[in-house]
């Protein structure tokens, strides 16, 4: 189950960390978001390493569908009725500008990486209003956006919202390429962070500035980024012989599926849901399944010839944390909480980060702070994310052939889409022997048999 993406892109290797070393910046963390903020507090002039447990672009930056795009479902209408128009505008900027930047730096140095500029568009079989109301916010906010009633895809919709000039691309191609202007050790797993102090297994690296871009943040306290998001899974499959579109799509009804093309294959993708919620909450039955039935309807005599899934963390408001860790912590910072959108977002990070930590004036920084103004609408989901902790720490006290995973003690779940337990608590994920696939959690669990 791999990526068309790691298909066809191999990333030189990297050696492990060999000894205790002290530089004035290290980045945990070899995706998109940690390897960008490198490069860009190199550019300040900050010494920077990298430190990767595995390899450069082995977590979710691999399993992207690579979609770089300042639409991000319906989010500003609620943006500007929940934060103002100012912060809304610094956060529809801040995009649109990452956009420009991937541009800017492929053509700088000529990175072959497909990179393509289009529309990005929002569709609806039934709601028409909402679509029109998405918008007219985005358009108050700068944004070239337009409400359609037709489009290319080949069913009926009630509307589209429609960005223009957003782009698509190659991820690990551009990463490739980024990795070899920034200092990175692989296969160095970060253990503890203690002040300026990154103990790892291979060593320990002193610095002043440290940036958490691993994902999701394996230190609970301070910060307590656990109880602030939770984790999705979604799952993709490529069609060969399928009618080829030239947006982006993405639905907002509860069916809502992800259209886009690469080169002559489209990416057909959906299927959402909590991670290891594999039977509840209409998460029940095989996503993959689910997709090919809904690829044989909409294009008749389409092939599948790949199919992945991705793993997204999502925040109480959903809107991204970057900024400084914690008020206890002043040289830590922070990069999560990308949602869907983490190519543009990684961007967003990098950019804002660096100008954090270079001293330099950041007004976009206001909308990603993690100190930023607690909604209603984060408060309920706290609610909920602490009843399915609660429900899953309950469960681990319970028989059953599933293991507790190590980060906090929650029941695993086995899902028979991916062949893994997943953590329906934080989000962490094993394979079937117990061996670690995503964090928090740092280390493999104890299997049982089911």
């Amino acid at each position: 189950m791999k990526s068309i993406w790691t298909e066809d892109t191999e990333i030189r290797k990297r050696e492990a960390l060999k000894e205790d070393m002290e530089t004035e910046a290290v980045v945990i963390g070899a995706g998109l978001a940690g390897i960008l903020t490198a490069y860009y507090l190199g550019q300040a002039g900050i010494r920077t390493v990298v430190l990767e447990a595995d390899r450069i672009g082995s977590g979710q930056t691999k399993n992207t569908t690579a979609k770089i795009t300042s639409q991000h479902n319906l989010l500003y209408e609620k943006m500007i009725r929940t934060f103002g128009h100012g912060m809304a505008a610094h956060y529809a900027r801040a995009n649109e500008a990452a956009i420009d930047e991937y541009e800017r730096l492929i053509a700088e140095k000529g990175i072959a990486c497909d990179f393509t500029r289009g529309p990005a568009c929002l569709y609806s079989r039934t709601k028409e209003q909402l679509l029109r109301q998405e918008a007219e916010a985005a358009k108050s906010l700068g944004i070239e956006a337009s409400f359609r009633t037709d489009c290319e895809l080949p069913f009926a919709v009630a509307g589209v919202t429609l960005f223009n000039r957003q782009a698509r691309f190659h991820p690990l191609r551009f990463l490739g390429r980024m990795a070899e202007e920034v200092e990175v050790y692989e296969g160095t797993r970060v253990l503890k962070v203690k002040g300026g102090r990154v103990e790892t297994d291979r060593g320990c690296v002193t610095a002043k500035h440290i940036v958490f871009a691993s994902h999701f943040p394996f230190v609970n306290v301070p910060g307590y980024y656990f109880a602030r998001m939770r984790q999705e899974r979604s799952y993709v499959v490529a069609l060969k012989g399928a009618e080829e579109i030239e947006g982006m799509y993405l639905g907002i009804d509860r069916d809502g599926l992800s259209f886009r093309v690469q080169g002559n294959l489209l990416l057909l993708g959906g299927g959402s849901h909590r991670t290891g919620m594999n039977k509840e909450n209409g998460a029940r039955g095989c996503k993959y399944e689910m997709l090919r039935r809904r690829a044989q309807e909409i294009y008749p005599g389409s092939q599948e010839v790949a199919h992945w899934s991705a793993q997204d963390c999502m925040t109480l408001d959903a809107l991204p944390y970057i900024g400084r860790f914690s008020r206890r912590n002043p040289g830590w910072y922070v990069a999560t909480g990308f949602g869907k959108w983490g190519m543009t977002t990684a961007m967003v990070g990098a950019r804002v980060l660096t100008a954090l930590i270079s001293g330099r004036d950041c007004p976009e920084a206001d909308i990603f702070s993690p100190r930023r103004r607690f909604t209603a609408r984060a408060a309920g989901e706290l609610a909920i994310h602490g009843a399915y902790t609660v429900k899953g720490l309950i469960k681990h006290l319970l028989p059953s052939g599933c293991p507790n995973c190590p980060h906090m003690g929650c029941r695993l779940e086995w899902n028979p889409d991916e062949q893994s337990y997943d953590c329906p608590c934080h989000g962490s994920r094993f394979d079937g022997e117990g061996r670690l696939l995503d964090g928090p959690a740092q280390t493999d669990c104890r299997r049982r048999e089911r």
